[in-house]
């Protein structure tokens, strides 16, 4: 093995790996050795549930500081608040889902391009049925990994583990600077947007306007906007609206 292959210091500090709502204490055991074999450390659970510690522990095989140490949550919002890129992992797509999506080699590369000090999610779903489309609307884009059409299902543990290889191999020296805003920041400017637009009449129903909302938060979290940035992207579209509105405003004024 190459001295240089595998993940830095910095790139590690700034993955996670979500797990929804796992359903199998094992799994979770599965999903930590993979991690800990490719140098990951932080793991996140979205989940009420109590598990079986001891299915955990026994899959887990000298990585049990790994789920000892994990992050639980109520809800995926709450796991991915302080994120600055989440990435569903996920083989379904579809009109309720994103328009496009990554392979593995593209999201090592964009981890790669982030800026040490960024957060990034990679969000996995359930055994049986992986993640709902409100989960996948909550990540910025989806990863996908080439399977055969006649047999396309992963084992949890699996996904974890092809995916993390990847990040693994395609790890290269931090060169990045560039802070990318939280997924917080990114609702917040997209829902401002949204809004400005909404006044404008612009939305024919409020279906088309959440669409508008989460595609702009996507567009927002893929291009790895920092904060100026988001701030003049506001910018061009609030001006807009305030001159639509002004003008909305005199045709109404004249036809009275």
């Amino acid at each position: 093995m190459e001295e240089n292959l595998g993940l830095t210091k910095e790139l590690r500090q700034k993955i996670q790996i979500v797990l929804v709502e796992p359903q199998d204490g094992a799994n979770i055991g599965s999903c930590c050795r993979a991690m800990k074999t490719m140098g990951l450390s932080k793991l996140v659970l979205v989940t009420d549930r109590f598990y079986d510690e001891h299915r955990i522990f026994t899959l887990e095989l000298h990585a049990i500081d790994m789920y000892k140490n994990c992050k639980k949550f109520s809800t995926l919002p709450l796991a991915l608040s302080n994120s600055n890129l989440a990435v569903a992992a996920t083989r379904r797509h579809g009109k309720k889902r994103k328009s496009s999506f990554l392979s593995p080699d593209d999201l090592s590369n964009l981890v790669n391009k982030s800026s040490k000090d960024d957060l990034i999610s990679i969000v996995f779903g359930r055994e049986s049925d992986g993640l709902t489309d409100e989960e996948v609307s909550q990540c910025n884009s989806m990863v996908t990994i080439p399977t055969s059409p006649d047999f396309p299902s992963l084992n949890l543990s699996q996904a974890v583990q092809i995916i993390t290889y990847t990040l693994f191999k395609g790890a290269l020296p931090f060169t990045g600077n560039k802070k990318i805003v939280t997924i917080d920041k990114q609702k917040e400017v997209a829902s401002h947007i949204a809004g400005q637009l909404e006044q404008t009449q612009y939305f024919k129903s409020s279906n088309e306007l959440f669409h508008t909302e989460t595609f702009l938060k996507d567009i927002i979290g893929r291009a790895a906007m920092t904060e100026g940035e988001v701030q003049y992207f506001d910018k061009i579209f609030t001006k807009l609206a305030q001159r639509k509105i002004h003008s909305i405003k005199e045709k109404e004024i004249y036809e009275k």
